[in-house]
């Protein structure tokens, strides 16, 4: 992956000591945006607002306020720094950044479900402490939130919330296709990348777009906003499916090989397997084997998908992702967030 540098999770430290540019942002970011974002979960009532508080990290699940990690606020971020780009102050669209991080979290609320992920930073999920039904519920109520909070904005409101719910509709697509291929063998890198387009892609496409539409900038730099956001998401999840197998789980948070032991269909492992290889050959026996992977399996599966040119492969996707991205800002003389933000993206360790 070229240069390694910290997670942009945490604060990497520059030769002064001081907090780089990126973590700067984020924090600005989160600054903001987290007093808007904690009253509209308040508004929720009951058990619902249990249940966004404890997702968030603010408290535990009998409501004891907490210090718990909640995320790294990218997507807010990225709505914020588009804005500014665009001509307009990062205030003008706070409300379009906590709206964006709501979506965001509601997918992620529904994901562990599906997926059956029992932790969350370090945390159990919302559906292992109060069912799968709550946590359904739970997750809806948070995307309620997040177009009333944009209903509420003279103006943009109406653009915004039709953005916000066709990316929400890709996401879904997305996810049906990505669900589906836990049942296939013969997933083609194609259709990983068009998954990748719908469930990543499309909601940093649109968190860009929201932050350029409260700068109220006309169609072409919305539509520049919407393509940097999109190659930017592809080139994030290329980076996660990198984490997925070869992340130090001192620093993601998963075990070794996590994506392996499920016997995800990542990008890395769908290049390997598409490559013809001997390597790829003998990936692909031990995907189709219902046995469970043992430590040595997972290290021999890890050696196959990079000897099969899968972990090569996503690199430089990434790489190629990134600068389609950051090329789209070539005209944006204030954009230097978003080229921050993009780089930390794709150069990162959880």
């Amino acid at each position: 992956m070229g240069t390694a540098t910290a997670g942009f999770g945490g604060l990497e430290r520059s030769s002064a000591g001081g907090a780089t540019a990126v973590a700067r942002i984020l924090a600005r970011a989160k600054l903001a945006t987290d007093p808007l974002l904690r009253a509209a979960v308040e508004t929720l009532p009951g058990e619902l607002r249990m249940m966004g508080g404890y997702h968030f990290g603010w408290w535990d699940e009998r409501g004891t306020p907490t210090r718990a990690e909640s995320g790294k606020g990218l997507r807010p971020a990225l709505v914020l720094a588009a804005a500014r780009a665009a001509g307009a102050s990062a205030e003008a669209a706070l409300p379009a950044a906590v709206a964006v991080e709501l979506v965001h979290n509601f997918t992620l609320i529904h994901d562990d479900v599906m997926d059956h992920d029992e932790m969350r930073h370090g945390r159990p999920t919302i559906w292992k402490l109060w069912g799968a039904t709550d946590a359904i519920l739970a997750g809806d109520a948070l995307q309620g939130l997040a177009i009333r909070l944009l209903a509420s904005e003279p103006g943009v409101g109406v653009g915004a919330i039709a953005r916000l719910e066709q990316a929400v509709i890709e996401l879904c697509l997305g996810q049906f296709h990505d669900c589906a291929f836990e049942t296939r063998q013969d997933v083609t890198l194609d259709e990983c990348l068009e998954v990748v387009r719908h469930k990543c892609g499309s909601l940093l496409g649109c968190a860009c777009v929201l932050g350029a539409l409260a700068a109220e900038a006309p169609p072409g730099v919305i539509d520049t906003m919407d393509t940097f956001g999109r190659e930017l998401g592809i080139a994030f999840q290329l980076v996660d499916d990198l984490l997925g197998i070869w992340g130090d789980p001192a620093r993601t948070g998963k075990p070794v090989g996590a994506d392996l032991v499920r016997r995800k269909h990542s990008l890395p492992v769908v290049a390997a397997l598409s490559s013809g290889t001997p390597a790829g050959r003998e990936l692909a026996e031990l995907y189709r084997d219902g046995r469970p992977m043992d430590p040595v399996t997972i290290a021999r599966a890890t050696d196959l998908v990079t000897l099969a040119g899968g972990k090569r492969w996503v690199q430089a996707e990434s790489r190629r992702y990134l600068d389609s991205a950051v090329s789209q800002l070539a005209n944006f003389p204030a954009s230097g967030d978003l080229h921050h933000l993009a780089h930390a993206v794709v150069h990162r360790d959880r």
